[in-house]
């Protein structure tokens, strides 16, 4: 079965239009689009203030900041993967500082296949995000669709004096007879409930 294909948001943080120039190459509109480049760290937060992204490269130093702050906050905050570019002089100290925070880092200069291997580090990290993210939401989603059920019930037991196991046996099988979802059906019950409610809020 072949795999989905994915474009990837990038951006890019460089003052340096060498190696904005090196990074960008590296990446074709057909795997990554948009590209935006940034050459601060205040221009990369509206940047990433009005989008999110699934990649970000930062290239230190930056002419307002390292940019080090700058990539532990997009791994706390957000669901992007963060690369920085650091000289070889100080990757060691700054690698075991944020590393701890899922940020990568390569030391420059270094060669474009190192960076490409980086890019392909990033990547595998976004779609691991990607899943969690999926995950969270399919238990988030399960999570209301409970609280919604557990309503409807007593909505059943007050207005239709069942017991509890009635109640739920009715919304399952009713849910079932009519091809819905216990979540749509649970919402139903509950709309109707407050249409049927005076402008008192007492039940009719």
């Amino acid at each position: 079965m072949e795999l989905e294909r994915r474009v990837y948001s990038v951006l890019v943080v460089s003052a340096s239009p060498r190696v904005t120039a090196s990074l960008t190459e590296m990446l074709p509109a057909a795997d990554y689009d948009p590209v935006c480049v940034a050459t601060s760290v205040s221009a990369a937060k509206r940047a990433a203030a009005e989008q999110d992204f699934d990649l970000v490269l930062i290239n230190t130093p930056l002419p307002d900041e390292t940019g080090v702050r700058f990539a532990i906050d997009l791994c706390a905050n957000g669901s992007a993967a963060a690369l920085l570019l650091v000289p070889s002089e100080q990757h060691e100290e700054i690698c075991d500082r944020v590393s701890p925070h899922g940020v990568f880092t390569l030391a420059k200069p270094t060669s474009p296949e190192m960076a490409q291997t980086a890019l392909a580090w990033m990547i595998s990290a976004r779609e691991r995000l990607r899943r969690f993210e999926k995950k969270a939401l399919t238990i988030e989603e399960k999570m209301e669709e409970i609280r919604l059920v557990n309503r409807a019930k007593w909505v059943l037991i007050r207005e239709m004096q069942m017991d509890e196991q009635e109640a739920h046996r009715y919304i399952e099988k009713q849910a079932m007879d009519r091809c819905i979802s216990k979540r749509e059906l649970a919402l139903e019950l509950i709309r109707t409930t407050c249409i049927r409610m005076d402008a008192n809020g007492v039940m009719r």
